[in-house]
């Protein structure tokens, strides 16, 4: 008795190692991807996408590095160049501007190149030296972080192209072969081919419009204060100059009776050398 249920218990243990090696023989291994597996299955369209990848992440390391106040406007200058206008300074002010990095240097660079030269020129003239220089400081920083939007933009776009590129070849597959064997093997590469390119353009689109939008922030913040210390600068020197103005004024007539007071009494007798012994 004890033999048949031993032969039995071996019988059934047998029966089920063949039932679950048959089943690991007829389920397939499934494979895991890395990632450059992935990125080589999305087709030629990724190419562009890495291209636009790395410009983007160069771009964002450069405005972090670019994008700050000291390179916009810095105290240490606008403490130098108010101590110079208030000298008089000019001359040694541009010398120190030319020496400087920053946009608030050339906008003082401009304005003063021009009092230098046209001495005579009404303020009204300067301040539109300085207005229209500060504007072109501003546009420059502004259309600086244009890129990454425009990154932002066209990365998607890119995708997108992959994705009906992978459908066009998923359908062409469909259309000319075996509509069985096309299902399982030649349609699914098409689709996620379409399906990979489309997430890779989304993950280069996003990020490139979120550091736009810090970066945008960041540059309006930086060109209201570019604005700021130029008028504080403008009305500093427009004080100047008209001190240095009426003081020129207020000395001049004084001058000028000094100097009438400093000169010889003409001779009445002329320039005639024999009378004068008379």
């Amino acid at each position: 008795m004890k033999r048949l249920l031993f032969s039995a218990a071996g019988i059934l243990i047998s029966a089920n190692i063949a039932s679950a090696a048959a089943t690991t023989e007829a389920e397939p291994v499934s494979q895991q991807m890395d990632f450059l597996e992935i990125v080589a299955a999305g087709g030629i369209m990724m190419y562009p996408l890495a291209l636009l990848s790395v410009v983007g992440v160069v771009l964002v390391l450069i405005y972090l590095l670019t994008i700050r106040r000291n390179a916009v406007v810095s105290d240490r200058f606008m403490d130098a160049a108010e101590a110079m206008i208030r000298k008089r300074d000019y001359l040694g002010l541009v010398a120190y501007c030319h020496r400087q990095n920053e946009c608030m240097a050339r906008v003082t660079q401009k304005t003063l190149d021009f009092l230098t030269k046209y001495p005579m020129a009404s303020f009204g003239g300067v301040r539109e030296v300085a207005e229209a220089e500060g504007s072109r400081q501003a546009g420059l920083l502004s259309s600086r972080i244009t890129y990454l939007a425009d990154i932002g933009a066209i990365a998607p776009m890119v995708g997108l192209l992959g994705t009906v590129l992978g459908m066009i070849k998923s359908f062409l597959q469909v259309a000319s072969g075996d509509v069985a064997g096309v299902r399982q093997m030649e349609l699914a590469e098409g689709v996620s081919e379409a399906l990979i390119t489309t997430a890779a353009g989304l993950m280069i689109g996003i990020p490139a419009l979120v550091f736009y939008s810090l970066f945008r922030g960041r540059v309006q913040k930086y060109i209201a204060e570019l604005e700021a210390a130029a008028t504080h600068l403008m009305a500093l020197l427009h004080s100047q100059v008209e001190r240095q103005q009426s003081q020129h004024a207020a000395h001049t007539p004084a001058q000028r009776v000094r100097e009438d007071y400093a000169m010889p009494l003409p001779s009445p007798l002329g320039d005639r050398p024999d009378l004068r012994g008379i």
